[in-house]
């Protein structure tokens, strides 16, 4: 084989290997709708590398894809039936590379013995032949569930969206937007007031997908959440959720990033536990990427996962943004690409967002253009969670005197419902508020003056946004408090208001009557159904991961190309495992290839690092500088190398006579 063709068909097999092993199990363990999903995106893999084989093995293999084809057409429509067709013909011809058959024993590959089976069959006794068996589906797709075979991907998106915040709050000193786009499940953010008045904003990424990522998700955020409301503290709060990955199932290799955002100063501290670090947007539209802290993912144990905390400063109408990495990584897109693409949108955002609708608007553009642009052609594989904050100026407190007389009801509504917009509260919330303020105004014009001359007649109204992001409005009359005689339509104004507001609280004295009504605030969180190129068709769908053997090294070593995500993970880690005995011998791992490093990969090679250390061995994790693995191990501070391990470096190929190495 060793001919340009042969070397080719090598190769392809190769692939074919790959992409036939991981499939077949998707398609054998996975319920009934993940393995049609699974089929045809492996169908539009399958077909190229087959049809590639023809052209190197004229004979056998052309007939072979056509067979497989006409099989797909007469037998059934059903996606995952014709990819199994397909798949029983990869195995074949991996396992029968070397042999040539006649065109008559070619013609018989693929032949039916009755409606329900296909036999696939070299017609050779050195390769025994393949059954396929499924139930051909007439006039319909095959999308039931079989009961009992796990969650629906639906399922998976309404528990995510469960343990989410809802919204953000509505803060007088910074405005805050999100978005998030679902696909896997395990990305979340969270924001928190925090007792010395700064604002904390998180954003964080659990390994994996499916039910286990949201749950362990969940439980991350509320101890996170619980920690940072408590004692205002990064580092313990950072230490709290290290300590907890470690018994939190799934939560291991978690990445996190925390800001704690002053508003009336413009500073900042952060930590990036493994995490992206922040996105520093200016009022201009230059945007900058602030240094990772060099702290690592949660819950890997060691020095790296000390919360590392560092600091910034945030000019006027500076904004940062957080964000998970399914918005860097996106199909078809190179690392480099992606963090440029996504501080332009941004940059871009912000100066619109300037221009047109003043400081603080910002937020709301950079979410929403990042997520609509970024993601149009593309489409994400990944969640992605954006958070965007921006000190603002805080809106004036509400203060206004009226007459007790029910023609101030209608003043009284619209000067609070322009607070409320220049607050920036809108929807149900606005509502509520609206409700009770005309509430409680009416309570105090029928209910504080009856026996008092009219001259004297009059009540205050008062609304303010807390740091906290709740508004406290109140009405304070001078009337003579009366105990409310039971009547079927009396007090129907106070419960009503109860029952609106998250807290009310009526207090009466000699002075007067003071009625205060608390209720937290919050925008809606902008979620969108999941990218129509979640699951990408071509050219998007990478290549499959390969595991290679590198014979030619001085010691054990194999090269990894290709993806390396939740999908591809346990294959990888299988095959590093075999190639370094199970931790017992020195391996380097060349990940020169890697075209994503997701944090289901990353976790892999920790524990795999891990592995080694115990057996006194060492991984060398081989990623040069400006590769996709480079980027994401020095984020993440998981120690690899940048020059070949297995190579001299160029200082000591140089001669005893050679100057000094270049700079």
């Amino acid at each position: 084989m060793d001919t340009p063709d042969g070397r080719e068909m090598h190769l392809l097999l190769t692939r074919l290997q790959s992409l036939a092993h991981s499939t077949a199990r998707t398609l054998a363990h996975a319920p009934l709708d993940v393995a049609n999903t699974a089929a045809r995106e492996a169908d539009q893999v399958l077909d190229p590398l087959l049809t590639r084989l023809a052209r190197v093995r004229r004979d056998r293999v052309a007939l072979a894809v056509d067979a497989a084809r006409r099989a797909q057409r007469c037998w059934s429509t059903d996606p995952l039936t014709a990819t199994t067709v397909k798949l029983a013909v990869s195995r074949l011809l991996i396992s029968s590379s070397a042999l040539t058959l006649s065109d008559e024993a070619a013609r018989r590959i693929i032949r039916s013995r009755h409606p329900e089976e296909l036999v696939v069959d070299l017609g050779s006794g050195a390769v025994p032949p393949v059954v396929v068996k499924a139930e051909p589906v007439v006039g319909r797709r095959v999308t039931e569930r079989v009961p009992g075979a796990g969650p629906s991907p639906g399922t998976v998106d309404a528990l995510q969206r469960a343990l989410m915040p809802s919204g953000v709050p509505v803060l007088p000193r910074v405005r805050i937007a999100a978005g998030y786009r679902p696909a896997a499940g395990g990305d979340w953010f969270d924001v928190v007031a925090l007792p010395d008045g700064r604002v904390a904003l998180v954003v964080g990424d659990v390994a994996g997908r499916g039910v286990g990522a949201c749950t362990a998700m969940g439980q991350l955020r509320i101890l996170l959440h619980e920690r940072l409301a408590v004692t205002g503290d990064l580092a313990a709060a950072v230490r709290a959720v290290d300590a907890a990955a470690e018994w939190v199932r799934g939560a291991h290799a978690a990445t996190v990033c925390v800001v704690a955002l002053d508003p009336s100063t413009g500073g900042l501290e952060y930590c990036t536990a493994g995490h992206p670090a922040p996105l520093v947007v200016s009022a201009g539209g230059e945007a900058r990427y602030l240094p990772a802290t060099g702290a690592g993912p949660l819950g890997v144990g060691g020095g790296a996962t000390a919360p590392a905390l560092a600091t910034e400063v945030l000019a006027v109408g500076d904004l940062v943004l957080l964000y998970t990495d399914g918005i860097l990584q996106r199909p078809g897109r190179e690392w480099a690409q992606t963090t440029v693409e996504l501080a332009q949108v941004a940059g871009d955002a912000v100066t619109e967002g300037a221009v047109h609708d003043g400081a603080g608007a910002s937020a709301d553009l950079v979410c929403g253009r990042a997520l609509d642009l970024l993601t149009r052609d593309t489409g994400h594989r990944d969640d992605i969670v954006l958070l965007a904050a921006q000190p603002t100026a805080p809106p004036p407190d509400l203060a206004m005197r009226f007459t007790a007389v029910e023609e101030s009801l209608g003043p009284l509504h619209d000067q609070v419902r322009t607070w409320l917009a220049v607050a920036r509260v809108d929807g149900p919330d606005a509502d509520a508020l609206r409700h009770a303020a005309v509430e409680l105004a009416t309570n105090a014009i029928q209910h504080a003056y009856v026996d008092t001359a009219a001259a004297h007649r009059d009540f205050t109204l008062t609304a303010t946004l807390t740091d906290a992001g709740q508004v406290r409005l109140q009405v304070t009359d001078q009337g003579r408090w009366r105990a409310p005689a039971p009547s079927a339509d009396r007090g129907l104004g106070l419960l009503i208001t109860d029952q609106l507001v998250d807290d009310l609280r009526v207090d009466h004295d000699e002075g007067g009557t003071r009625a205060t009504a608390v209720h937290r605030v919050s925008r809606a969180l902008e979620v969108g159904a999941p990218s129509r190129a979640t699951t990408p068709g071509p050219p998007a769908l990478p290549d499959p991961v390969l595991v290679l053997d590198q014979p030619w090294a001085p010691r054990p070593r194999i090269r990894i190309d290709g993806p390396l995500d939740a999908a591809t993970t346990p294959e990888v880690e299988r095959g590093v495992l075999a190639a370094g005995s199970t931790g017992t011998r020195a391996l380097t791992v060349d990940l020169t290839g890697v075209t994503h490093l997701a944090s289901a990969g990353v976790s892999a090679l920790h524990r795999l690092a891990a592995l080694h250390r115990a057996n006194d061995t060492e991984l060398r994790l081989y990623a040069p500088i400006g590769t996709t693995a480079e980027m994401v191990l020095s984020l993440v501070a998981l120690g690899h190398h940048a020059h070949d391990p297995d190579l001299p470096r160029p200082a000591e190929r140089r001669g005893p006579h050679a100057g000094p190495p270049c700079a």
